[in-house]
């Protein structure tokens, strides 16, 4: 690796610890304890789905040293009000999702009887001392020691429950996957993996805050570099997590609970029957470690989010993105504002871990073929260079991709009605 590559490096494993979170913690491991390998297809088939338009982020950046939110604009502003819907629909969902899975691994790690409300303030409070108080360099540092830690346990973790053998029977009935419930978990499986398409915007405007950090503007060859990096992390530990729930929980009769606690001190266990019991303590702080991540990058990303585009709809073109980093009125403002009604969702709306997830990451499923749209719409036009826009067999896979979100859509809505 060049000295520049190793630079650019930072947006992409700030993408993957958004992405390592929910999809992967949760909903990869009960693809695996409920199905066995049988839906191995349907996590390879939309990482590959969704490939191209979470790159076209990066390289939208990378070429023309703006946000892709200025390429929504350039679409046009309804292209801009069209993605704050989805932004803000996103932000809140989002954010009390992820805060409720790491509250839930507080709670389990400390052994905490506390209310999910109680714990969630506890997670929450914590990210906002750290955005508050830090920049982008917090943010850079902090994910990479998580990430690496997570990945390599959890490939050890697989590693061992292969040379142990499958704890339960591989050959045992499945649920049918082609019915109502069945086509909802898929939807479910596949909202969040590996993460909801309008996170991209975050990996651009991550790579702009890396660029001022750096005093540098990184080569498009560089943040590509970056990006696969962090999307090959994403997609290894996603087929990671669903043999990890095939190979311990399958087939052995025990399910996985809907109680985001009960849930919590299950995963561990997982962990802990395929590594030993030695690493219970170890296990259960990389988990919360790996989840409060997740809530940090997705508070912080929303409200880079929201707060670009306000300032694009009130100034048009001409404005020139500044740095939303901590400390901004503007940004912590907004940032607390996120935060207090994911935790109002939390306190008041929850009717479980399960549901809460599965309302999330369904609604960024049906969302994905708009954002998915804009993204490539936007990386086909000035002031993307002609030589750095998507060729032939890119774009041929990006048509590909949003035929397919937009028919599996339209098969999820239809079962639903019938």
């Amino acid at each position: 690796m060049t000295v520049s590559r190793w630079r650019a490096v930072g947006p992409g494993l700030l993408f993957a610890g958004a992405a390592i979170g929910g999809s992967h913690l949760v909903q990869s491991t009960r693809a695996g304890a409920g199905w066995g390998f049988d839906l191995l297809w349907a996590v390879v088939l939309i990482l590959a789905v969704k490939y191209p338009f979470f790159e076209y982020a990066h390289r939208y950046t990378a070429a023309t040293g703006e946000s892709l939110l200025h390429g929504y604009r350039r679409l046009g502003r309804w292209a801009l009000w069209l993605f704050l819907v989805v932004a803000i629909i996103s932000a809140i969902i989002n954010a009390a999702a992820v805060t409720i899975v790491a509250a839930s691994l507080l709670g389990s790690l400390l052994g905490l009887e506390w209310s999910l409300a109680r714990l969630s303030s506890l997670v929450l409070g914590a990210v906002a001392v750290l955005l508050v108080g830090g920049r982008y360099r917090t943010l850079d540092r902090a994910m990479k020691g998580m990430i690496s830690l997570l990945a390599v346990l959890t490939v050890a973790g697989v590693a061992v429950a292969i040379s142990h053998g499958a704890a339960g029977d591989l050959g045992a009935p499945r649920p049918e996957i082609w019915t109502v419930s069945g086509v909802a978990f898929l939807l479910a499986l596949m909202g969040w993996m590996p993460a909801p398409i309008d996170i991209g915007v975050f990996s651009s405007l991550w790579t702009l805050a890396k660029n001022r950090a750096d005093h540098r503007q990184a080569s498009v060859a560089d943040c590509r570099f970056d990006f696969h990096l962090g999307y090959l992390v994403t997609s290894v530990l996603a087929v990671a997590f669903v043999s990890l729930g095939a190979l311990v929980m399958f087939g052995t009769g025990e399910e996985f609970a809907a109680s985001g606690l009960a849930f919590a001190g299950q995963l561990t266990e997982m962990y802990v029957r395929t590594l030993g019991d030695w690493t219970r303590w170890i296990i259960a702080t990389v988990a919360f470690i790996t989840m409060y991540s997740t809530t940090l990058t997705v508070c912080d990303g929303y409200t880079r989010t929201l707060l670009g585009i306000g300032r694009l709809l009130r100034a048009g073109e001409a404005w020139e993105e500044t740095d939303a980093a901590a400390g901004r009125g503007d940004y912590v403002g907004l940032l607390l504002v996120l935060m207090v009604v994911a935790w109002l969702i939390i306190a008041f709306w929850l009717s479980g871990l399960r549901t809460l997830l599965d309302v999330a990451t369904i609604a960024a499923f049906l969302t994905a073929p708009i954002v998915a749209w804009l993204n490539f719409a936007a990386v086909r036009r000035e002031p993307v260079p002609p030589g750095d826009r998507p060729g032939r067999a890119l774009s041929a896979m990006s048509w590909a991709g949003i035929v397919y979100l937009v028919g599996f859509s339209v098969v999820f809505v239809v079962t639903r009605v019938g």
